[in-house]
């Protein structure tokens, strides 16, 4: 074995050491994760898989092989795996619990975001939301949609009110809609279609 012109001092060879753990560490998960995403390439195309469904797959397989090799890593740096699991069970847990509590201001966010660019209806259209097609539900014309609720006026006859429903109920219930019109269906001329 050469021996080197100058001696290698040991407080240099252990940092060493651990930079080509910690590099073959993420050089393996690299390489794993690439195979798991080929690998899922190719089922893909030899079975007729919906990219709907891989997609999300390789993405998880993804972030869970990179979440390992970072936990490792930091395993491999001084850091404890139970104190890590602790951490990462606890902010999951408050998380879960945070989501849960805003759920129902989520939905009707996004269905916002669907009224918007879809656009089942727009203001000044006379809406009605349906519990069942025998019973009467909530009608008025929508004078005003923001990002929690669609401001409807009930008609005259009914009381003139302001109705504030919130954006979610347009697709959880089925919605009679007319457009620009007093809420009075038109008149039909020709065949129904």
């Amino acid at each position: 074995m050469p021996t080197l012109p100058w001696p290698l001092p040991e407080q240099w060879l252990a940092p060493f050491l651990l930079g080509a753990q910690i590099l073959l560490i993420l050089g393996v998960a690299f390489v794993l994760q690439r195979v798991v995403t080929r690998f899922l390439t190719r089922l893909g195309e030899r079975y007729p898989l919906p990219q709907e469904l891989l997609v999300p797959l390789r993405g998880g397989l993804r972030w869970l092989i990179m979440g390992s090799a970072f936990i490792f890593v930091l395993e491999r740096l001084g850091v404890s795996a139970t104190i890590l699991w602790t951490a990462l069970s606890g902010f999951v847990a408050v998380a879960a619990v945070a989501f849960f509590a805003i759920w129902s201001v989520l939905s009707n966010l996004l269905c916002a975001v669907l009224i918007f660019t879809v656009g089942p209806f727009r203001i000044g259209d006379v809406v009605e939301l349906v519990d069942t097609t025998d019973k009467p539900g909530i009608k008025g014309r929508v004078i005003a949609i923001n990002l929690l609720f669609t401001t409807l006026i009930e008609p005259a006859e009914v009381g003139g009110a302001l109705v504030q429903v919130p954006n979610s109920q347009f697709f959880q219930k089925s919605v009679r809609r007319w457009r620009g019109t007093d809420g009075t269906p038109p008149e039909r001329t020709g065949p129904p279609v």
